[in-house]
């Protein structure tokens, strides 16, 4: 029998993966004296399991490369992509450390592929009240709900914590965008755009982590960036544009992929993490394991800091 299978006898993830039912108390934290909240983040595309995946692709297989993957990297917080129930559930088992935020795109509950949020249960706090997932359409409060032109239900999910070392409240977000519908994107970029400003502690930073399936380059990707607008429904560039992390740390290199599915040579950074403006932005890598891989992505990692307000910031 699987671990998921003998997860799913417990009570753990029924009804989708909101939150944990039973919470244990959290290790000790070191209490940061400057105020800035230290965040080293991970967005990862796992590659839904499919029967098509076979051998070395399988998810049984490169599950186990996946942990060992996510170990060497030691987020603070990761977002995932593509992951269907079972998959969820394996990474809980396995990564007991972390708690997690997130829904089937399907249904809003545990059917169809995951865009989730784990985070460590000793650095953070979660608000289960300011917490949830929106689908990218233009009913975004219908599960599964598709109006832009996507043959697949798309969303994006988002949680506030509270980080112990500081006593500071900060969001994160998480998305999957359409692969294949541009206008879908360029609306997801605006509706994410307005969820941001409208979040109920609007002093406090973002971070947006995800699949994009978008370039830099990309209008939708610029838009969130505040450096485009994306006419004509939104005639004016977005006030509280986000910093592309790996972006401003790299300054556009080139030849760089994080898209590979499994072999192909595709050049195409699809995969972002963006901050506040203000931030800190201390390092970024794409991260390469050795094959077997254990997704047809390749994870992005950011380390960050968010000043106190007023503070000294690095944002390049």
């Amino acid at each position: 029998m699987r671990i998921w299978q003998l997860l799913l006898l417990l009570p753990l993830c029924l009804g989708g993966c909101q939150r944990r039912q039973v919470e244990r108390p959290p290790k000790a934290v070191a209490i940061r004296e400057d105020g800035a909240i230290a965040l080293r983040l991970v967005t990862f595309n796992i590659r839904y399991e499919g029967p098509e995946d076979v051998g070395q692709l399988n998810w049984h297989v490169r599950s186990v490369a996946m942990v060992r993957s996510l170990v060497r990297m030691d987020p603070d917080i990761f977002a995932i992509q593509e992951g269907l129930h079972g998959q969820v559930a394996d990474l809980r088992a396995s990564l007991p450390d972390y708690d997690f935020s997130g829904v089937g795109r399907d249904d809003g509950k545990a059917a169809g592929e995951y865009t989730g949020i784990f985070f460590r249960r000793d650095r953070f706090a979660p608000d289960w009240d300011d917490a949830g997932t929106f689908w990218l359409s233009g009913t975004p409060e219908i599960p599964g709900s598709m109006t832009w032109g996507n043959r697949f239900p798309r969303i994006a999910a988002w949680l506030r914590l509270t980080d112990r070392a500081t006593g500071r409240g900060f969001y994160v977000f998480a998305t999957h965008w359409d692969h294949q519908n541009q206008p879908s994107r360029e609306s997801a970029a605006k509706l994410i755009g307005e969820r941001i400003d409208a979040r109920h502690h609007p002093d406090e930073p973002v971070a947006l982590l995800g699949d994009f399936n978008a370039t830099q380059g990309n209008s939708a990707m610029a838009y969130l960036r505040g450096q485009t607008s994306l006419p004509p429904a939104s005639p004016v560039v977005w006030k509280n544009g986000l910093t592309d992390v790996f972006s401003a740390v790299h300054h556009g290199d080139g030849g760089l992929t994080t898209l590979h599915l499994w072999h192909a040579k595709i050049a195409a950074v699809v995969d972002h993490i963006l901050v506040s403006k203000g931030a800190r932005l201390l390092s970024a890598d794409i991260v390469k394991d050795p094959e077997p891989y254990p997704s047809d992505h390749f994870p992005v990692v950011a380390e960050v800091e968010f000043p106190l307000p007023g503070g000294p910031s690095v944002n390049r």
